[in-house]
């Protein structure tokens, strides 16, 4: 059973996250290693397997599947169905999954292309595409996004998700998005 003290203390630190994310700010007691995470997810952005596989899947028109995937449709696919299978075999997935296993820190990685579309990632993503969202359009301006603290649906963790830019010659070219687990955070 949960003692009453614990419980009030969980409240407290919800009401802190929920109030830093509002102000779109990381909660101060976790500020400090989400940047020092953030320096070190960094290299991702110049990865040569990652710039690689975005280079092939931007230069490579959009199968007609990919093309009329919705985010809807999307959610309603298991890891079974041959589309997201397609994806989640894919290299760059293999890949982004090894990333994932050398630090406990990340509870998720994915990579999109210039379209927003899927390129890879280490389990299905909740969205097809983050077209037209700031975790995607923010990283293809060559800046970093941070999101604020929020409950995912896909981990059930508190995460922070950070954007970065995928980098060709200076140039962005896709977005990598990283989950990074709060209680690893602190």
């Amino acid at each position: 059973m949960i003692s009453p003290y614990k419980s009030a203390l969980s409240a407290c630190v919800m009401i802190v996250f929920c109030l830093a994310s509002a102000l779109g700010q990381a909660p101060p007691e976790i500020k400090a290693k989400l940047d020092a995470e953030i320096k070190k997810l960094e290299p991702l952005s110049t990865d040569a397997e990652i710039v690689n596989s975005v280079k092939v899947h931007n230069a490579t028109p959009a199968s007609a599947e990919a093309q009329a995937m919705t985010n809807d449709n999307w959610h309603n696919l298991t890891m079974l169905d041959p589309f997201v299978r397609a994806v989640a075999k894919a290299p760059l997935s293999e890949y982004l999954k090894n990333k994932k296993k050398a630090d406990d820190t990340i509870a998720k990685i994915f990579v999109s292309g210039a379209d927003g579309f899927k390129v890879g990632f280490d389990a299905k993503t909740e969205h097809w595409t983050h077209k037209g969202l700031p975790k995607h359009e923010v990283p293809m301006t060559g800046e970093t996004w941070i999101g604020t603290v929020k409950l995912d649906d896909s981990t059930g963790q508190q995460l922070i998700q950070v954007a970065l830019p995928v980098l060709d010659g200076g140039k962005p070219i896709g977005s990598l998005v990283v989950g990074l687990r709060v209680d690893k955070l602190r």
